[in-house]
């Protein structure tokens, strides 16, 4: 279909930035992807629908049997590694802000992930602004200069960049086509593509993508069919868009084979995005009964269920000769407490030696400092080998039970921990309010995924009848409301007389008091908060 038969409009024009990255060019492309592929993904999502129906029915999910082929041919690969890229020991990530996007570049690692989902608040301006960044980036020309006067700028020699699009669920709202929003998705990626596909193939390289929250392998058929469809529009080498897909649904975890088969020819490996996963178990077994999940700090790699997904992970990607790429250290380093940083040090390095023990290729990291401590320790796990996908897990399919082992022996809900929640949440959501994704929180970088864990937690342990705090009452409406009345007493304090940061908290306090009250499960705070962005 022929974009200039469509209307397009965008409802927020007066950006710094919208000039040279909305141009007409530009727009024409995006409404050319709407059209091309906005039926097919409103169709998928529609069968994620169906499928939630079918597990609030009580029927558990399972490796497919109309796909066992795919699983049972030893014969297939993905397409061989570029050889910039083999080496993906410590990867950064972080959000589009040019501060952001200069330090994670020059940190020492080997990827910077610049992320327009979980760690970016989707206002319009951070999207375009991200945009106009990345673009200055790719060209080596991005710098930042600070207001106490401080110059920053690339070095000679950075991380591999990698982008992350918004996930297929979410809508741009400032982006119109037909008076349909377009895809987050289709809106991300196709700016990208746009105005620095050819640059990257003119360096000898490649665009780099992250796909988020696929839930099952025909999410990736679309993907695959978007990346043909835009190498033939922009007339670039067929190929020349790579990918890593991150499992982070626990349906996807069940088709894990079959995405790659899907995305063969492009698909570098596939991440254990742990916290994501733990939210999307959490979501789509909200109306379980008999499932209840223990303080969050609880919910280690050593759990089960996880260990399954872990181990799960690096069998199929080195079966396929793909990358297994570990999760992410969230641990923030304190200029004030040197005794939290050595502690904190030591789970992240004692993380990190267990990825290198289990087989994974690399992991993430959120903050430079830690880049030092995970190289240190996958270089030596790894011999200095660029990755080990010759460590070979037993090839026996695991089984679904093991997928759904959500036991976690020992633990408990602590009024600490259900505190916590409500204090993360609510101050997460204040500061995404304000335009601002990742926020560092008691020494955690704190994002959209750990913050559906925090609140999603709370929704579920109020209506769980065994879900009773170790000190002995039960879990009330009334109770949460009134640690979410305290919670935000603190913050009120903190923010003074910030009245910009008042109104968000308002905000914020009203969002999370209706999440906790809907029925059903709200799938996505981001989702379900867009409406108060800007």
């Amino acid at each position: 279909m022929s974009a200039n038969k469509i209307q397009t409009e965008i409802t927020k024009s007066d950006l710094p930035n919208g000039p040279a990255i909305l141009t007409k060019e530009a727009i024409n492309f995006l409404t050319n992807l709407h059209s091309n592929f906005q039926s097919k993904r409103l169709a998928l999502l529609e069968m994620r629908s169906k499928r939630q129906r079918e597990l609030d029915l009580g029927y558990d999910p399972d490796f497919l049997t109309t796909t066992q082929w795919i699983r049972n041919d030893p014969n297939w690969k993905v397409a061989p590694c570029p050889k910039e890229v083999l080496k993906r020991h410590v990867e950064i990530t972080g959000p589009t802000d040019k501060k952001m996007v200069i330090n994670a570049l020059n940190s020492g690692a080997d990827v910077f992930m610049a992320d327009f989902e979980d760690a970016n608040s989707p206002t319009f301006e951070n999207m375009v602004e991200g945009q106009a960044n990345l673009k200055e980036a790719v060209a080596k020309r991005l710098k930042f200069t600070s207001p106490e006067g401080k110059v920053y700028q690339l070095n000679e020699t950075t991380a591999h960049l990698f982008v992350r699009p918004r996930g297929w669920h979410l809508n741009e709202k400032h982006f119109l086509v037909g008076n349909e929003e377009i895809s987050a998705s289709l809106f991300d990626f196709g700016l990208f593509a746009f105005h620095n596909g050819q640059v990257k193939v003119n360096q000898g390289s490649n665009i780099y993508l992250y796909l988020p929250k696929m839930e099952n392998h025909l999410e990736a058929r679309l993907w695959n069919e978007v990346f043909n469809y835009t190498e033939e529009a922009l007339k670039l080498p067929k190929g020349s868009i790579k990918v890593t897909v991150l499992i982070e649904t626990i349906l996807a975890a069940f088709e894990m084979e079959e995405i790659l088969f899907e995305l063969k020819e492009r698909c570098l490996g596939l991440n254990a995005g742990r916290w994501d996963y733990i939210f999307s178990a959490i979501k789509k077994f909200s109306t379980r009964e008999d499932f209840v999940f223990p303080d969050r700090k609880e919910i280690t790699m050593a759990v089960p269920f996880m260990k399954a997904y872990a181990e799960t992970l690096v069998r199929v990607c080195h079966k396929r000769e793909a990358h297994a790429m570990g999760g992410m250290a969230a641990f923030v380093p304190s200029r004030k407490d040197p005794e939290i940083n050595k502690k904190a040090l030591l789970k992240v390095e004692e993380d990190k030696l267990r990825e290198v023990s289990q087989g994974f290729d690399g992991t993430w990291v959120a903050h430079p400092d830690l880049v030092p401590v995970a190289k240190k320790v996958f270089e030596a796990g790894l011999a200095s080998k660029p990755h080990q996908k010759d460590k070979k897990l037993e090839e026996n399919e695991i089984e679904a039970s093991k997928l759904l082992d959500f036991e976690i022996p020992n633990s408990s809900i602590t009024e600490e921990g259900l505190r916590q929640n409500i204090s993360v949440s609510l101050e997460y959501l204040t500061y995404w309010l304000l335009g601002v994704g990742a926020v560092a929180i008691h020494n955690l970088m704190e994002d959209a995924a750990t913050a559906e864990i925090a609140r999603a937690q709370v929704w579920q342990w109020l209506r769980r009848s065994q879900a009773v705090l170790k000190e002995g009452p039960k879990i009330t409406l009334d109770f949460v409301k009134k640690i979410l009345a305290e919670e935000k007493k603190v913050l009120e304090k903190r923010f003074n007389d910030n009245e910009a940061h008042k109104k968000a908290l308002n905000q914020a306090s009203i969002c999370l008091k209706e999440l906790f009250e809907n029925e059903p499960f709200t799938d996505f705070l981001t989702s379900y908060c867009y409406k108060y962005l800007n």
